[in-house]
C-alpha cells in the first residue's frame, strides 16, 4: 500500500472574496515564450546557438512579442546566442527580448554588457520566497529575503541609467505558490515601490507556480488576491508562469487569467523542468476553439512541431492536445458515427460554425487536413467506415448499406488490426463495384413509348454475358430499371423487388461519373442485397448496380472471387491476395 502518510498539504490559502469564478476569458493575454531559457535548460541535450536561432525565428514567425532568450551571465553559449541575435539584427523592432539574472552585481553587470546595442529589453530578476526554501536552502528570514530582491532592483535601476535603450523590470518571487500570501504581497510591493513604477515605467510582477502544490482554483485565489493587493496596480503587468507538476498547468493558467493575470509565460508543447511548463499552444488553441483570437499565428501545428522536435530532440506525444498524432482520430464506432452525421448535417445546413461531435475544432484549421479523422479497427462501426468512404473516396453509402458493408471490414480488422482507407476501398470495389460475374452487363438499348396520358413505357434490350456466354433479353416497364428487372426476372427465373435506389455524382466536370446504389429483395427467400454501379451515364450506372446486386444475391461465392481477382489484377499480381481472407 502506498505510504501516503509521508506527505502533507501545504496550507490552503482561503480567499472567500474571490470573484474569478463568474468571469470568462474574452481576449488573449500577453504571451511570453520561455522556450529558449526555461525550456532549453530542461533538455537532455541543450540547443546549440544555431538551433536556438532557428527556434527564435520560429517564435517570431508565430507572433510572440516577448521572448525570454536565456541567462546570458550563466554561460558563454547563452551570452553568445544573445550577441548573435543583436549583431545579426535578428530581433524585429516589435519584439522585446527578456533575460533572466539573479540579484547579484557581477551577474547583472555581465547581463547588461550582453544587452548593449538593443533598444529595448526586459530584465527578469528573481529570488525564492517560499517557506520551505527560506528554511532549508537559504536559512534566511523574510526580511533577509526581501533585502535580496530590493538589492537586485536597485542594481537594475543603476545599470539601466547607463543603458542606451529602455529597460523594463520583471520580478518573480520564485516558488510563489509555497509562499504565504501576506509575504508575497509585501515583497512584491516593496519591489514595485523601489522600482518606482508609474506612467511610462511599468513593472512586470511574475507569480510562478514553480511547483504545483494545489488544485487550480487555489492558484486562481492567490492570483486574484495579489491582483487586488499590489500597489500601483495600473502600472503593474501581472504575469503568471505555471508549471505542470500535478498535470494541471493549463487549467491553472486559464483560471489565473480569470483571476486578473495579464500575461502568461510558457513554452511550446509544455517543455520544461520535471513535468514541464504550461503549454502555450494548448491555451491558445483553447481560446481559438471558443472564437477568441489567440493573437498568435498557429495555422500550421505540423510545421511548429517539426521545428520543435528537430531543435529540442523531444517528441510530441500522440495524445498531446491539438498536435498529437491521434487527437483528431476516432476508433470507437459510436464516435465515428457521430462524426459522420455531424459533418453531413453541417454540410446540409451550410452552417458558418463548426459543430461536429467529438471534434472541438476543424483539424484543417490548424494544418491537420491530410490526416485521417477516422481510423478503422475492430472497435469501429458502420459510421466510421462510411465516413472514410465518403470523405476520402466520395462514396455516400445509403444508411442501410453502411451496416452491410461494415461487416466485411469488421471481419478483416479482427484478423489484421487496423484497416487502412485504401484497404477499405479495395474491399468495397471487390464486393460491390467489381461484382460483375457470372452475369456481366455489357450494353443496353432503350426505347421510350408515349402512352398518351403523360406516362411512358421503357423498352430495353440488354446484352450480357452469362458465365462467359453472350446472351440478351428484353423487358418493359415504367422506367429503365423497372424494365431491366422485368426482363432479368424472366431470363433467370427469379423474382426480385427494388427496395431502395439512390445515386450521386462522384466527380465534377466534363468527365463526371455517377454512382448508383440499388437495394434488392429476393421475394422467394426474403434475402436482400445491395449493388453498386459506376458510369458517366446515369442509366448505365443504375443497370450496373442492378446486375451487381443480382450477382451478390444469387452467385455470392463466384461474385466475390471474381471481384477479388479484378482488384488484384489492377493493383499488381498477388499484391492484394491476403486482403480478402476475411471476406
Amino acid at each position: 500500500m502506498l505510504n501516503y502518510q509521508r506527505y502533507k498539504k501545504f496550507p490552503i490559502f482561503h480567499y472567500p472574496e474571490r470573484s474569478w469564478m463568474d468571469k470568462e476569458i474574452t481576449k488573449a493575454p500577453v504571451w511570453c515564450s520561455v522556450d529558449l531559457r526555461d525550456g532549453n535548460q530542461a533538455l537532455v541535450e541543450p540547443m546549440s546557438v544555431e538551433e536556438k536561432i532557428e527556434f527564435f525565428n520560429m517564435l517570431v514567425k508565430l507572433g510572440f512579442k516577448e521572448i525570454e532568450v536565456g541567462f546570458p551571465a550563466a554561460s558563454q553559449i547563452e551570452y553568445d546566442f544573445l550577441r548573435n541575435l543583436i549583431e545579426r539584427r535578428l530581433i524585429p523592432d516589435d519584439v522585446t527580448v527578456q533575460v533572466l539574472v539573479q540579484c547579484r552585481e557581477s551577474l547583472l553587470e555581465r547581463t547588461f554588457q550582453c544587452l548593449r546595442g538593443l533598444g529595448r529589453a526586459i530584465v527578469h530578476i528573481y529570488n525564492s520566497t517560499s517557506v520551505l526554501q527560506r528554511d532549508v536552502v537559504f536559512g534566511k528570514s523574510r526580511e533577509e529575503i526581501t533585502d535580496i530582491a530590493l538589492t537586485g532592483t536597485e542594481l537594475v535601476k543603476r545599470y539601466a541609467k547607463d543603458f542606451d535603450g529602455e529597460i523594463r523590470l520583471e520580478y518573480s518571487p520564485e516558488s510563489f505558490t509555497g509562499t504565504e500570501m501576506d509575504y508575497a504581497r509585501d515583497i512584491c510591493n516593496a519591489v514595485i515601490e523601489a522600482w518606482d513604477a508609474g506612467e511610462g515605467r511599468k513593472i512586470i510582477i511574475n507569480l510562478p507556480s514553480t511547483v504545483e502544490l494545489h488544485t487550480p482554483n487555489v492558484y486562481a485565489d492567490q492570483i486574484e488576491y495579489m491582483s487586488r493587493n499590489l500597489s500601483r496596480r495600473k502600472h503593474v503587468i501581472l504575469s503568471v508562469h505555471p508549471h505542470n507538476d500535478r498535470g494541471e498547468g493549463v487549467a491553472a493558467t486559464e483560471l489565473a487569467l480569470l483571476a486578473g493575470a495579464d500575461r502568461v509565460e510558457g513554452t511550446l508543447f509544455g517543455n520544461g523542468e520535471r513535468t514541464g511548463n504550461v503549454d502555450i499552444l494548448t491555451i491558445a488553441y483553447n481560446m481559438f476553439s471558443h472564437g477568441i483570437d489567440p493573437r498568435l499565428e498557429l495555422g500550421n501545428v505540423r510545421e511548429i512541431q517539426e521545428v520543435y522536435e528537430r531543435c529540442t530532440k523531444m517528441n510530441v506525444p500522440p495524445r498531446h492536445p491539438y498536435a498529437g498524432k491521434l487527437v483528431f482520430t476516432a476508433f470507437s464506432g459510436s464516435h465515428q458515427d457521430a462524426i459522420n452525421k455531424g459533418v453531413q448535417m453541417m454540410t446540409e445546413r451550410r452552417s458558418p460554425y463548426w459543430e461536429v461531435p467529438y471534434l472541438p475544432i476543424d483539424p484543417a484549421d490548424i494544418g491537420r487536413e491530410y490526416e485521417p479523422i477516422v481510423r478503422i479497427n475492430s472497435q469501429s462501426g458502420k459510421g466510421g467506415v462510411a465516413f472514410v468512404l465518403g470523405s476520402q473516396f466520395g462514396y455516400k453509402l445509403p444508411k442501410a448499406m453502411q451496416r452491410e458493408f461494415a461487416d466485411y471490414i469488421q471481419r478483416l480488422s479482427e484478423q489484421q488490426g487496423e484497416v487502412s482507407p485504401e484497404q477499405i476501398f479495395d474491399v468495397f470495389r471487390a464486393v460491390y463495384i467489381e461484382a460483375k460475374e457470372p452475369i456481366h452487363f455489357k450494353n443496353v438499348r432503350i426505347t421510350d413509348t408515349d402512352n398518351g396520358d403523360d406516362t411512358y413505357t421503357s423498352l430495353v434490350n440488354v446484352s450480357y454475358l452469362n458465365h462467359g456466354v453472350m446472351k440478351s433479353f428484353s423487358g418493359a416497364g415504367n422506367g429503365p430499371i423497372d424494365a431491366v428487372q422485368a426482363g432479368l426476372d424472366q431470363e433467370l427465373g427469379i423474382e426480385v423487388k427494388v427496395l431502395d435506389y439512390s445515386e450521386h455524382a462522384l466527380t465534377s466536370g466534363s468527365g463526371a461519373k455517377a454512382v448508383s446504389y440499388i437495394h434488392l429483395l429476393d421475394e422467394k427467400s426474403g434475402r436482400t442485397s445491395y449493388g453498386v454501379g459506376i458510369s458517366s451515364n446515369i442509366t448505365r450506372s443504375s443497370i450496373r448496380a442492378f446486375f451487381s446486386a443480382v450477382n451478390r444475391m444469387f452467385y455470392q461465392e463466384e461474385t466475390e472471387k471474381a471481384g477479388r481477382q479484378r482488384v488484384e489484377e489492377s493493383k499488381g499480381a498477388g499484391s492484394a491476395s491476403s486482403l480478402y481472407s476475411a471476406l
